[in-house]
């Protein structure tokens, strides 16, 4: 039970949901068409979890180890304008978003996948990854998607993060 507390005190406070993109909003498979064109599969759920978090109150931001067109576009289209791309160090993202928005570390989450996503995940208030994430990841976030990344794991938590906050609001 106060594991549970604790999970429910950390998302009360999230103000701000940062993610991460191949394995997280997309499948992490890397798809070309014949031309050497990219392609990305992203999931309908995660983008109306999206729209749902923003009428919420929840800022979003996109930190992305790889550089892509497709990122700024999908963005564009989810109304997420703090956008980072090809930057392994993730953490100085946050830290810029951090002076821009005012938000003390316990105020963000993050949904990150693979190795390089541990320091800013041991960093955040709340961290999440997807079903199919790294094994090392899976041991240190806090929460653990049932859906896979690019299968509704960004709806998953933005779903137990607003289901949290509401029913604190509800309480009060």
């Amino acid at each position: 039970m106060a594991a549970r507390r604790s999970l429910h005190e950390k998302l009360l406070r999230i103000k701000m949901l940062l993610l991460d993109v191949d394995g997280v909003l997309t499948d992490g498979g890397l798809y070309y068409s014949a031309e050497g064109v990219e392609m990305k599969r992203f999931h309908a759920h995660d983008g109306f979890g999206a729209v749902r978090a923003k009428e919420h109150g929840l800022l979003l931001g996109i930190i992305s180890g790889r550089s892509t067109p497709i990122v700024d576009a999908r963005a564009r289209v989810l109304q997420i304008t703090d956008v980072y791309q090809g930057t392994m160090d993730k953490v100085q993202p946050m830290r810029e978003l951090q002076k821009k928005y005012g938000l003390q570390d316990e105020e963000f989450a993050f949904i990150g996948d693979e190795l390089f996503d541990i320091p800013l995940l041991d960093l955040v208030g709340f961290s999440a990854g997807p079903q199919n994430a790294r094994p090392e990841v899976k041991e240190v976030v806090d929460y653990v998607t049932k859906a896979r990344g690019g299968d509704g794991a960004v709806r998953e938590v933005i779903d137990l993060i607003m289901a949290h906050q509401s029913h604190s609001r509800r309480g009060s």
